[in-house]
């Protein structure tokens, strides 16, 4: 007899139905199709994001097909497990880009600061992005401000995720956030590129940068061409930014560009900005006194190191802190990440 054939009695009937009715439904992922030519579910990245309900609990894959999709791209904290991912065959295919600075005045008169400049805000845990690029345009040279920081990503959430992507802009390229001083954030960017000029790495949050390129971008001159890092780790967090088999590259002239140097916002005597370039490639850009001062506070106050880093710009001299071999077992990708809940996707 084929199980087609057999009946089932009356009562398990009955049974089947009471579990299909009253039985939480089964996880399910969904999926989210974002083309600017009208060929997906919506054609703004926003718009699909806008979709997800508050509160969500499931996985949901946004699909971004090959194309510039310009405007202001918000996860809020109340949207966690999305995934955006552009479906063309490398990261430059599906851009985010808008230009925003922070001097720049909005409609209601105030200014978008700092923070409020990013093209992309990562407010929402368990946020992952991959292949794709997010920039900010903003045009120095056509522009008279006194604030042109113009950040591309901002991203406060945990346990956020980057995956070959390009995060493009010029002063204050990537904020690594969190919303405030004693919460731990973790950002693991891994395959991935990004490029600017003056601290175009900064924030309090806590990342792993793995495997990738980050790019300075010459600012002309022949002495200083700006600041890869501007870390305000808190002094009670252990990790702040590790550069783990990273490579170092600009276009701008041999030891004029530096490491970076520690940012005390509104004056934090507690931010001691923790980082490190551990096995990194690095380019004849770099200065042999890449460590600096920064708003009267001290860079050898804050936690800067490398450790086995090679290349033009890998020089080892007084002016650079070397980490103890010893040291070094405990500055590691998972331990940067781990956190209290042992997170881990390194893979």
């Amino acid at each position: 007899m084929s199980p087609r054939d057999r009946l089932v009695p009356l009562s398990a009937c009955a049974a089947l139905t009471a579990t299909l009715l009253f039985a939480p439904p089964a996880f399910a992922a969904t999926t989210i199709t974002v083309a600017a030519d009208g060929s997906g579910n919506y054609t703004t990245v926003q718009a699909a994001v806008d979709s997800v309900a508050a509160g969500n609990t499931t996985a949901v894959t946004i699909n971004i097909k090959p194309g510039t999709y310009r405007g202001v791209v918000t996860i809020p904290a109340t949207k966690p497990y999305l995934t955006l991912v552009g479906t063309g065959t490398a990261a430059t295919q599906s851009v985010i880009v808008e230009g925003h600075a922070a001097g720049q005045t909005k409609s209601d008169g105030s200014t978008y600061g700092t923070s409020g400049s990013a093209t992309v805000f990562v407010n929402a845990n368990d946020t992952v992005i991959r292949n794709l690029t997010m920039s900010n345009d903003f045009n120095e040279a056509a522009y008279n401000l006194d604030a042109e920081q113009a950040v591309a990503v901002n991203t406060s959430g945990d346990r956020v995720q980057f995956d070959n992507v390009r995060i493009l802009g010029n002063q204050d390229t990537l904020l690594v956030n969190s919303p405030s001083a004693s919460t731990v954030r973790r950002l693991y960017v891994r395959n991935s590129y990004v490029e600017g000029d003056v601290d175009f790495i900064f924030g309090r949050g806590t990342m792993v940068f793995q495997n990738g390129t980050v790019h300075s971008l010459t600012r002309g001159s022949s002495s200083n061409n700006g600041y890869i890092t501007a870390a305000a780790t808190d002094i009670n967090n252990k990790f702040g930014y590790l550069f783990w088999g990273t490579t170092l590259t600009s276009n701008a002239p041999a030891k004029t560009v530096y490491l970076g140097r520690p940012w005390h916002p509104s004056g934090d005597v507690n931010a001691r900005g923790q980082v490190l370039y551990r096995g990194v490639s690095m380019g004849a850009h770099i200065r042999d006194d890449p460590w600096t001062d920064m708003s009267g506070f001290s860079w050898k106050d804050a936690r800067f190191s490398e450790y086995s880093s090679t290349g033009a710009g890998a020089v080892v001299n007084s002016n650079r802190p070397q980490m103890t071999a010893s040291t070094a077992t405990q500055y590691v990708p998972t331990a940067y990440l781990a956190g209290s809940d042992g997170w881990n996707p390194i893979r």
